[in-house]
């Protein structure tokens, strides 16, 4: 008796092969021993069940199957570039990249595959109970100024024409791919004719890639008509903006794929939190509050006078203590931990000392009044008398681990060395067995984000020294701050959007938009400032919003970081069939790749 596992799209099979009974004949065996690995094939035989205690999960784990007859149906060759069915010896990933149709046949990413198509499904049918409409949006698009860099594509459709009559000069004309349907579906929201709309949009954008990024993505997008400029009336839970009625939305969505390919119940609201408490506490705009390390800013543990008179330097000095007497988990990581360097260039491009302090007996009163830190703040000048006592509230003790720095008040962009450092200390805790992620997901809700930014690097391309739009120059700012934004004072307003975070990765962004003509005129010319050229771009939807467009706003949930978290992988390649590699190119496809000259000459482009 022989046993074969027969492996398809659904699981594996076991197949038994028994030379006494099989329909009077020993030439089964022998041709299924010379079938190579990885070939199609066809068996014919009888199900049976197997005996208990031999019974295995999966699809065909209860059964096992007699068979009769074997038919070859496309042999593999013998000298694969490697075998997807042999996982203790698995190929690197570039290799399996080259080769992806073999590495789809691996069950981890067939399932995962399985498993985005039910996901899918499940967004669409909640989304159509809610009344939404599916609208697919124009992929070639006009390249505009909203904050990430686009991908061109020529055509030879026309071109344009410039210069004098007595001597034109042709010039190419470039589509652009869009970084999300954000204009259009603003558009249809405005033209009355669909009051909620949704899709699932292929997305592009021209950016370095990272294991949660890649230059084509998928984000479930939806836009919603008249949703309101503030909170719900008895709404207690920290949501002060509008767009509660998106919210509801997605909280509904989140909950019914949880429920149904995961069966775990969720909340029935999902924890709020605004930019400066998570900054302030978690140094972190997607803050994981899976667990604690909490960071503390000093400053506020002074007297009011030394925090008057140290107020006018636009910082403040904030610690991450991990304490041996109740953070166990992370108190060996933590003095192992590296700091991320005796000088941290933050994303407000200014740089801000970062210092590590362990314990000691010898230090215990005096660590704070010692710090570098401290003496670069100018706390020391602020306070007479010492500065450790002034902080007594911290409670540090002998063997705790200190990290202390400098950083920008208010805090600005996405993180700060202190945030940066609470990870990676978790992180360390979880790589050596001490630290274990609570499996139930945490959500949460990041709201009142800046609605201006000069601390955006990855803007700085376009922005040019000006300010520039945290989430796009399309959301409102929160109504108590709209005083503030005519006056000029640009950098106190907040805006009406908010991002989604799960266990520290943020899967879903969107924001009450601007409905009123003015406002977003406004905001184009004197804060942004975009020249004639740049506020062309937008002409079509200012004349949109003068034709009685309502309030709205919207989301897009991030499919592929959603689908990653789903299905416990790190990279979102690994739930993309044919996905990019982390410098965006494509070995199977072996894209991108040149074309001739005489092919550009027909676009207009001439090669350097």
């Amino acid at each position: 008796m022989s046993f074969v596992p027969l492996r398809d799209s659904y699981g594996t099979t076991q197949l038994v092969l028994n030379r006494t009974n099989v329909g009077g004949s020993e030439t089964i065996p022998s041709v299924l021993a010379d079938v190579p690995v990885e070939s199609a094939v066809l068996v014919q035989g009888v199900v049976s069940l197997r005996p208990e205690k031999q019974r295995r999960p999966g699809p065909a784990g209860d059964i096992e199957v007699q068979v009769d007859g074997v038919t070859l149906l496309n042999p593999a060759d013998r000298n694969l570039p490697f075998l997807p069915s042999d996982t203790q010896n698995l190929a690197n990933e570039e290799l399996r990249a080259q080769y992806r149709y073999l590495d789809l046949r691996r069950p981890e990413l067939s399932a995962n595959l399985r498993k985005r198509s039910q996901v899918a499904n499940i967004v669409r049918n909640v989304l159509n109970e809610h009344d939404f409409v599916e609208v697919e949006t124009p992929i070639l698009l006009k390249s505009t100024p909203e904050g990430a860099r686009e991908f061109l594509v020529p055509t030879r459709v026309a071109t344009s024409t410039r210069g004098s009559e007595s001597s034109p000069t042709q010039e190419p004309l470039f589509y652009a791919l869009p970084q999300s349907p954000q204009q259009p579906k603003q558009l249809l929201i405005c033209s009355g004719g669909v009051d909620r709309y949704y899709q699932l949009a292929r997305c592009f954008r021209d950016e370095d890639g990272r294991k949660d990024r890649q230059p084509e993505f998928t984000q479930v997008d939806l836009e919603m008509a008249f949703v309101s400029w503030g909170p719900r009336t008895g709404d207690s839970d920290g949501w002060r903006i509008g767009g509660h009625e998106v919210r509801d939305v997605v909280e509904t969505i989140i909950r019914n794929v949880w429920a149904k390919a995961e069966g775990v119940q969720l909340p029935a609201q999902f924890r709020v939190m605004t930019y400066n408490e998570a900054m302030s506490r978690y140094g972190s705009d997607k803050p994981d509050t899976r667990f604690g390390l909490e960071i503390v800013d000093v400053k506020q543990r002074l007297p009011l006078d030394a925090v008057t008179a140290s107020r006018s330097t636009g910082t403040t000095i904030e610690c991450l203590i991990v304490r041996q007497s109740r953070d166990a988990s992370f108190i060996e990581a933590a003095r192992e931990c590296p700091a991320e360097g005796d000088v941290v260039r933050l994303q407000s491009s200014a740089a801000r000392a970062s210092e590590c302090i362990n314990i000691t007996p010898e230090n215990v009163g005096s660590w704070l009044d010692d710090s570098q830190a401290t003496a670069r703040s100018g706390l020391k000048a602020a306070v007479p008398q010492r500065v450790g006592d002034n902080v007594d509230t911290l409670s540090v003790e002998v063997g705790d681990v200190v990290w202390l720095s400098e950083r920008r008040d208010p805090p600005e962009g996405g993180s700060t060395a202190l945030g940066r450092q609470r990870l990676r200390v978790a992180e360390l805790a979880q790589t050596r067995g001490t630290y274990t992620p609570p499996a139930a997901p945490h959500f949460l809700w990041v709201t009142e984000f800046p609605l201006f930014t000069r601390a955006d690097p990855d803007k700085d391309f376009l922005a040019k020294g000006r300010w520039t739009s945290s989430h796009h120059p399309f959301t409102a700012p929160m109504w108590q701050d709209i005083d503030a934004l005519y006056d000029g004072r640009v950098s106190e307003v907040r805006g009406q959007h908010y991002d989604l975070v799960l266990n520290g990765t943020e899967i879903g962004g969107g924001s009450v938009r601007v409905h009123d003509a003015s406002m977003q005129e406004y905001i184009f010319t004197e804060v942004l400032q975009l020249d004639e050229g740049e506020r062309a771009s937008f002409g079509h939807l200012l004349h949109a919003l003068k034709c009685g467009a309502p309030p709205h706003g919207g989301l897009a949930l991030g499919f592929d970081r959603l689908m990653a978290i789903l299905c416990k992988t790190a990279s979102i390649r690994d739930v993309i069939a044919f996905p990019k590699t982390s410098v965006g190119t494509d070995p199977l496809f072996k894209s991108p790749a040149p074309v001739s000259i005489s092919v550009l000459s027909q676009y207009g482009i001439k090669p350097r």
